[in-house]
């Protein structure tokens, strides 16, 4: 039997998404070597009065200097470039576990999509054992000249369909089995049917104390890296007001006499300090929207979470009352009125009314399930709690 478990080992195992954030981490990881380089050495030669006249016609007057010049970075720029891609690098997990929270929500939706189609098959069953015995009862009753044959015509109808929605929930199945096998991939689903009873809904705790749990979830996690990285680009746009010296050292061989010379030059830009103050007040105006932006999705977040833990425990409410007070009474009410239209007692319009209100009793109790299993989801994703399979429903369970 499938389970939901086996569907999220294979979103896993076999989700290009997931996947991508490898590879992306490999391209940070080698911005961040790049980053963590130092100015690099510059090895150079000149030659000096060649190809003139007179006196420096040709070579004879040729002067050669080699020099070796770098860059001296000042303000902390290498620190600055290495703690910037670092933090990069460690978003991304945060990235990736908010990936994973969402495809295993989608998966447990689809997933879910095929427990629904799976159940309402059963409630078609239900409906077209419940239309065979009317149909049974009103035939005796046509053949004992107790109703006439629009009574037996009618209850055929109904069981047609029955077995309509019966095939309709198949066809229902057939793709969401289809939709829950492409999330990783494939076209043939692998399995006929899955485990799930979408009528085991466990407590929760009041929304208040899951609110609690929000702070650890990725969607407000990134923040946190988010800062890391604005602070490392506020560091990084300071640094730039720290002008780099270019210096340069060499040896020139002067022609007159052959003798050698030691030459040494040192250069500095000015206005560093102004050129880098639209960049510092950047950095730190987009550091400054962060924390804006996270309050903000707090109370996004905070608010979608009442919505859904009101409808589930609405919805838990409901599925519990219809099965412990309205089904019971419904049953009985069913046994009777096919006693009683049997005895002819009562007519078949009465009997029909009172079947189709047991089923769509019944299939109340399955939608309000389902949404409630849904909200059930969307607490779990936002909360970034585990995704657990719920228990398989007991053999021989009514629908």
């Amino acid at each position: 039997m499938f389970t939901l478990d086996d569907a999220f080992a294979r979103i896993g195992d076999a989700h290009p998404d997931l996947g991508l954030f490898g590879s992306q981490r490999s391209v940070l990881e080698a911005e961040r070597d790049l980053a963590a380089q130092r100015p690099a050495w510059i090895a150079g030669a000149a030659v000096d009065n060649v190809f003139g006249s007179g006196a420096v016609s040709g070579v004879k007057g040729a002067e050669i200097t080699l020099s070796l010049a770098s860059v001296f970075e000042r303000g902390g720029k290498l620190d600055a470039r290495r703690a910037f891609a670092q933090s990069r690098i460690d978003a991304l997990a945060v990235d990736r576990e908010s990936r994973r929270l969402d495809l295993l929500a989608e998966t447990a939706r689809r997933y879910l999509g095929i427990v629904a189609a799976q159940r309402r098959i059963e409630l078609a069953q239900f409906d077209i054992g419940q239309r065979k015995r009317t149909v049974a009862a009103a035939r005796q009753r046509l053949v004992a000249g107790a109703s006439p044959e629009s009574g037996l015509l009618t209850a055929q109808a109904a069981l047609a369909r029955a077995e309509l929605d019966r095939a309709r929930s198949e066809q229902s199945l057939l793709a969401a089995r289809q939709h829950l096998a492409a999330l990783w991939g494939e076209r043939d689903p692998g399995f006929a049917e899955v485990a799930g009873d979408p009528y085991a809904l466990p407590k929760i705790e009041e929304a208040t104390a899951l609110a609690g749990l929000l702070d650890r979830s990725p969607e407000l996690t990134r923040f946190v890296d988010a800062r890391r990285i604005g602070e490392a680009r506020v560091r990084l746009a300071q640094s730039q007001a720290s002008a780099d010296i270019d210096w340069q050292i060499g040896v020139r061989r002067l022609q007159d006499g052959g003798d050698t010379a030691l030459i040494g030059s040192v250069s500095m830009p000015l206005g560093a300090r102004s050129r880098a103050e639209p960049g510092i007040r950047g950095a730190q105006a987009e550091l400054a929207v962060l924390e804006t932006e996270r309050e903000a999705k707090g109370l996004s977040l905070y608010s979608t979470l009442v919505e859904a833990h009101g409808r589930y425990r609405v919805g838990a409410l409901e599925v519990a009352r219809l099965k412990d007070e309205v089904l019971p009474r419904m049953s009985r009410a069913e046994n009777a009125a096919e006693y009683a239209y049997r005895a002819g007692a009562i007519s078949y319009l009465e009997l029909a009314l009172l079947q189709a209100d047991s089923v769509a009793v019944r299939k109340q109790r399955l939608d309000t399930a389902l949404d409630a299993q849904l909200a059930l989801i969307e607490i779990q994703r936002l909360t970034g709690e585990s995704f657990l399979a719920p228990p398989s429903a007991p053999a021989g369970a009514a629908p």
